[in-house]
C-alpha cells in the first residue's frame, strides 16, 4: 500500500501541470466545503470509490470536500437532493447508471430528469458484473448454461433487488439468450451471493470484485464476465458477449455531475480536478483493483452521451422483460 507521504508527493507533483485551474470559480468565503454526494450506504464499493476520490479532489481543489451518504430508493434520494441543491459547484453528485440513466424507467414516482437536471463533469468508467454459478451447477460455459435452461433445467439467479443492475444483467440475458432463468431479489448482494455459495439458487450476476476471491477459492465458478471487453481483474474469463451473445453488454457506469444551473466555470473546474486524479497513477492503480473499466475520454460530451445511451438501451430491455424496481 503507499503511504500518506508518498502518495501526497505523487499528487502535489502531478497537480502542477494543473495550476490553469480556475480554481476561484469554486472559492467559497468562510471555507464552504465541496459536497461529493453518494447515494448509497455507507461500505460499499460506490462509497469506497467515492472516498478515493474525494481524497484526490480535496489534494488539487485545495478545498475541502467531504464525502456524504444519503441512500435510498435505488440511489435516487441522493440524486434528488443534488438536483434541488444551490446550483454553485460546491454540491457533486457521485452518481452511477441506476440514478443517472435507469431509474426513470423502474420508478414511476422519480421527481427529477437526470439529462434536464443534471450537468455532466465527467465520466471515471464502468465495473462489470460476472456470471457466476455454483459449482455444482454442470455448465462451464455460457453455451453449456443456456443448454441446460433450454433443456428444461430449472435454475434461478439472485440479485441485490429488483432493478438492481444484478436483475437487470440477467433479464438482458434472458432476452438475448432466449432462457427463463427465474429471478429471485434481495435485500442486498451479500444474502443472494450467500444463497449461491450454499447451493439454494444456481447463479448470480454480480461484481466482479466481490465474486473474485469465492471463484479464486473454487467456491463458485465464473462463466463469464458482462462487458464487450474482457475483465483485468478476470483476464482468463471470456466475456459473455464472445460466447455466443454477440452485443451483450452490462456494466455499472461512474461520473460526477452537478446541478444543470451551475456556472460553466465551476464546472470545468471539478471536471479538470476529475481528470488530473484519474491521471494519478496510484489512483488508477486502485480503481483497476476494484475492477473498473477507465473512460477513455473525462469530459461533460462522453459522460451525456453514456447517460443518453444506457437509458435509451436499459428502456428497451425494461419495456420487454417487465423489470420493476422494489
Amino acid at each position: 500500500m503507499i503511504g500518506r507521504r508518498a502518495l501526497g508527493a505523487a499528487l502535489a507533483a502531478a497537480a502542477l501541470p494543473l495550476a490553469a485551474f480556475p480554481l476561484s470559480a469554486l472559492a467559497q468565503p468562510g471555507g464552504k466545503v465541496l459536497s461529493l454526494v453518494v447515494p448509497f450506504a455507507p461500505g460499499g464499493p460506490t462509497d469506497l470509490i467515492a472516498r478515493r476520490l474525494a481524497m484526490l479532489l480535496q489534494e488539487v481543489l485545495g478545498q475541502t470536500v467531504v464525502v456524504e451518504n444519503r441512500a435510498g430508493a435505488g440511489g435516487n434520494v441522493g440524486a434528488e437532493y443534488v438536483a434541488r441543491a444551490a446550483a454553485d459547484g460546491q454540491t457533486v453528485l457521485f452518481g452511477t447508471s441506476g440514478p443517472l440513466a435507469i431509474n426513470q424507467m423502474l420508478y414511476p414516482g422519480q421527481t427529477y430528469d437526470p439529462l434536464k437536471d443534471f450537468a455532466p463533469v465527467g465520466p471515471l468508467g464502468r465495473i462489470p458484473n460476472v456470471l457466476a454459478v455454483h459449482p455444482d451447477i454442470p455448465a462451464r460455459s455460457v453455451a453449456e448454461l443456456v443448454a441446460l435452461g433450454k433443456g428444461g433445467r430449472a435454475l434461478a439467479y439472485g440479485s441485490s433487488g429488483n432493478g438492481a443492475s444484478s436483475h437487470l444483467s440477467g433479464a438482458l440475458f434472458n432476452s438475448m439468450a432466449g432462457t427463463r432463468f427465474e429471478h429471485i431479489p434481495y435485500r442486498g448482494t451479500g444474502p443472494a451471493l450467500n444463497d449461491v455459495l450454499a447451493g439454494h439458487i444456481a447463479m448470480v450476476f454480480t461484481d466482479v470484485l466481490t465474486a473474485l476471491p469465492h471463484i479464486q477459492s473454487g467456491r463458485l465458478r465464473a462463466l463469464g464476465v458482462t462487458t464487450a471487453a474482457r475483465s483485468a481483474v478476470l483476464p482468463e474469463t471470456p466475456t459473455i458477449a464472445e460466447q455466443g451473445l454477440p452485443g451483450y453488454d452490462a456494466s455499472v457506469f461512474f461520473g460526477l455531475v452537478v446541478p444543470a444551473a451551475t456556472p460553466a466555470p465551476a464546472r470545468e473546474a471539478l471536471r479538470r480536478a476529475l481528470e488530473g486524479a484519474l491521471r494519478q497513477e496510484a489512483m488508477r492503480r486502485f480503481l483497476e483493483s476494484q475492477g473498473m473499466q477507465l473512460a477513455p475520454e473525462v469530459t461533460p460530451a462522453a459522460l451525456s452521451a453514456l447517460m443518453a445511451s444506457e437509458a435509451a438501451r436499459w428502456g428497451a430491455v425494461i419495456r420487454e422483460t417487465g423489470a420493476k424496481a422494489d
